[in-house]
């Protein structure tokens, strides 16, 4: 796997879990249908929709197997941008989850790379 194409999975994963950020932003303490159509709603599918075309990219050059792991740095960056940017604590096993996930996906780098 090039730098240039492990750059676009994490930009791919960083883009899904702002995405998710902005849906949870534009999703919190509404209740009707037409509540849900607002901006930081719309920014965050928007995200998902870059993200996608970059998963798209990749998937073209890598094989799946090395690609589908990557959706799980998506769940660590999700955890991650909640504590910073929504006050979120994660407890130990959380912490302890993510940095397993992200080893795990470490692993599958480097053995794309050989």
């Amino acid at each position: 796997m090039t730098p240039a194409l492990l750059a676009i999975l994490v930009a791919s994963a960083l883009c899904a879990a702002s995405g998710q950020i902005l849906l949870k932003l534009g999703a919190s303490g509404r209740e009707q249908a037409l509540d849900f159509v607002n901006a930081p709603v719309l920014a965050g599918l928007a995200l998902y929709a870059v993200g996608v075309a970059l998963w798209l990219v990749a998937l073209s050059k890598l094989p799946l197997h090395v690609v589908y792991p990557f959706t799980l740095l998506t769940l660590v960056l999700v955890g991650i941008l909640a504590a910073l940017m929504l006050g979120e604590r994660p407890n130990a096993t959380a912490l302890i989850g993510w940095a397993l996930i992200a080893a795990g996906v470490g692993v599958v780098w480097l053995g794309s790379r050989a």
